[in-house]
Parts: structure tokens; sequence; C-alpha cells
């Protein structure tokens, strides 16, 4: 790796980043190489994203790299970083045997503390920094979550996951103290770069007076929402056993008030034609986790049924279902998916799911995932391939599997994490 240079400071303490660009479309899955550009920021902001001009005397921030948005992660578990890897079956018998047993260890605010510094290191490595983010259902230790994230700049949406049946008691909260931790987080965290999301875990998780009394807490406050849907068989059937009354395992949520434009599904593997046009006419997002739906032997979701209907589609790595913290390894996962299912998709596209499209699934590409004037300055440093562009740069960036972490990663434009120091920078 060559060694970096300072970023430049501009007058007005503006600061002008300078290196090989790949900024992905605002709108359509394209990426667009500027191969020596100027990115000014200042206030935290992108403000002017230009080519260097001839005999430009401000040297490479980073030589070597090439520079990308920050990876926006659609579906991830804090209270699952320690258990990556668990191989204990399939969704339900994983959850029982695996996470529900780790997810109780977050009562205690010293354990909590020490994982959210761990996940918020993995996440600036691995060059995230934006997050979707299910945390454990105790208020506690969603409180030290939003503070390990507000420390290290990272733009989130964070909720508290709901469950007051469907597990050991040692995991649920009922629905009214639930309800009202959720208020008191809201007050206490829902803004710009950190947001709080209504988080039912899944439909058999909640009793339908949670189920609807977080529809109504989401439409009060006009927050997003995010809840898993149509995972797993043995699930699914289990849905229909416990709602007998609704259409299917989306007419649960739609019936509670939770299937809106402002909600995102994780998984949708096995929904059917209807599901899914029902899903496009609300208007909600998807989150393809197909690395944790290898692991759990769920199946594939079939990209094409989002695409084709102009579903908002971003990547999820699902830790700790998921196996790795790395967007990139997910890009190369969903391409593998894609093959099975008879899809075609590029390394161009799955970068840009990867960071625009994700942004566009939650809601936030007015905020991050492009490298474009008034978006936050959350970008990247990849080591480049060399001789290489367009196409084959894209492929060649998602599916080098043995790839490390990321070269640096910066947040509201201050560096967060610099492989050169192996560390990230917190108190900055």
């Amino acid at each position: 790796m060559s060694a970096a240079s300072a970023p430049s400071q501009a007058p007005g303490s503006q600061t002008i980043l300078r290196g090989r660009l790949l900024c992905p479309d605002a709108t359509r899955p394209a990426l667009q190489e500027v191969p020596d550009g100027l990115v000014h920021i200042q206030a935290g902001r992108i403000t002017a994203v230009e080519p260097a001009p001839p005999g430009c005397a401000l040297p490479e921030t980073l030589p070597g790299a090439i520079w990308l948005p920050g990876f926006v992660d659609t579906h991830v578990h804090f209270p699952q970083t320690r258990i990556i890897g668990s191989a204990t079956g399939p969704l339900l018998d994983w959850l029982a045997s695996s996470v529900f047993p780790e997810e109780a260890r977050f009562k205690e605010r010293a354990y909590a503390e020490a994982v959210a510094e761990e996940f918020c290191t993995a996440l600036l490595r691995q060059g995230t920094t934006c997050a979707s983010i299910f945390s454990s259902s105790d208020p506690g230790a969603t409180d030290v979550l939003f503070a390990a994230l507000a420390r290290r700049g990272l733009q989130a949406d964070v909720g508290l996951t709901l469950m007051d049946q469907g597990a050991p008691p040692e995991v649920l909260l009922a629905a009214t103290p639930a309800l009202e931790a959720a208020e008191a987080l809201i007050a206490r965290w829902h803004g710009r770069r950190l947001r709080f999301a209504v988080t039912p875990r899944f439909a058999l998780s909640c009793t339908p007076a949670l189920l609807r009394g977080a529809g109504d807490l989401a439409a009060r406050h006009g927050l997003p929402i995010q809840t898993h849907l149509a995972e797993n068989h043995a699930e699914i059937a289990e849905v229909g056993r416990q709602f007998p009354g609704c259409h299917d395992y989306l007419g649960v949520y739609a019936d509670h008030g939770l299937c809106t434009p402002h909600s995102l599904f994780a998984h949708c593997v096995h929904l059917e034609d209807g599901a899914w046009d029902r899903l496009a006419a609300a208007g909600a997002a998807v989150s393809h986790c197909p690395d944790s739906n290898f692991f759990l032997g769920s199946g594939c979701m079939p990209l094409d049924a989002p695409r084709r209907r102009g579903i908002r589609v971003g990547l999820g790595t699902d830790v700790g279902a998921g196996r790795s913290f790395s967007l990139r390894r997910i890009a190369a996962s969903a391409y593998d998916a894609a093959l099975i299912t008879g899809a075609e998709v590029t390394g161009e596209e799955l970068l840009w799911l990867a960071t625009a499209g994700g942004a566009r699934a939650l809601g936030l590409a007015d905020e991050v995932g492009r490298i474009a004037p008034g978006l936050a300055a959350d970008l990247i440093a990849l080591p480049a391939p060399p001789a290489r562009d367009g196409q084959v740069l894209c492929d060649a960036l998602v599916h080098q599997r043995d790839a490390g972490p990321v070269w640096a990663t910066w947040v509201a434009g201050a560096p967060r994490w610099t492989l050169a120091d192996g560390a990230s920078h917190g108190d900055r």
C-alpha cells in the first residue's frame, strides 16, 4: 500500500481529495469512472466533484487507490457479531440454538458496549458507512449501539428488536414496555445521521397487539420500518398457522400497517408473484442477503422479481447468518445467487446495489451512496486493480474474494479507518 498524502486544505477550511473515482449514477445501475478527480468537501459534505485540471499541483490523496462512496448495508444484526459461523441448522433451529442465547447476553451493559465497539470497527474496516441495523430486544443495549455509532459519525437506521412471543423469556419484552422504550429512544436519538427504525423481528416473534403498536408508532413519527419476510419454508408455514386470517406472510404486515413506502423487507426468498406485485404497489424495498440465505439453506431470492417490477433493492450482509461484514463478498454471493435463479447481473450493477441502490432502498438517496455535490462525504478507498477500466474493473472489485479490508474509510469528510495504522479513529 502506498503512503497516503494528507487531504489538501483549501481556503475556508475546505478539504480536497484527489484520486481515481468510481461514481454511481443516481437512478440506474451504472458507475462512471473519473481517472483523476477532485472531491471538494466542506462541513462533512461534498460541495463539488470535477476532473483534476492539467498540471494540478495537489498530490494524490492515496496513490494506487480507487475511491467509491461508502457501502450501504441494508440488513445487519448488531447482537450477532460474535456468533458469525454458528452452523446450527436452518433458520428456526439456528435462532433457538445460537441467536437467542447470545442475544440474551445483551442485557449486560458492559457486554453490549464491548460488542458495539467491535461492530462499529468491523463496519468501518470493510468500508460500510451506512447500515440498517437490528439491535437486541434490550433498550439499554440499543442505547449503547446508538452511542457507539454516534461516536464514529456513522449513518444508520437502528431498531429495538420487537419480540413478545416465540422465544425464551430472557429475550422477550411485552408490547407496552417495548413501545414505551421505543418512544424514549426516538426522543434521544432520532435525527439526521441516526434514525430509529421500527423493527418487528418477524411475524412469529410478535403478537397482533405489538404488530399494531409498531405500525402506529411508525405512522405517528414517520419512521422507517425493517423486518424479515419469506426467508424459510418452515417459517412461512408457521406464519400461516399463527395468522390464519391474513392473506399471506406479506399480508400480516400489511394488515398491521407495516407495509408502506418506508418498509424494508429482508430476504423475500419465497414470495409468490402476487406478493411481489403488492410489495411493488406499496412502494416498499427489499434487502437481498444471499450469503446468509446460502448459509442457512434458505434458498436464493430471484433478483429479477423485484428488478422487473421497479422495486428498490439493496444488499445486506445479515451478520451473523451472513459470514462477513464485507459488502464486496455479499456482492459476489449475489452474483452466484443470480446465476442459480437464471438472472443476469454484472459487477457494475452489484457495486451500484452496494452503494446507491442501498441508499435508495433506505430512502437515503439524497444523503449517501454516491460521490456527488450535496451528499455526505462518506468515502472509501480500495486498492485499484492495475490497467483495468469499465466492467472489467467492476468485476475485479466484486470478485476478488480474498481481498482484505479497505485502505481507508472516511465518514463525513474525516478518516475513521486507515489500513496503514490498522485502526479506526472513534474519538475524532
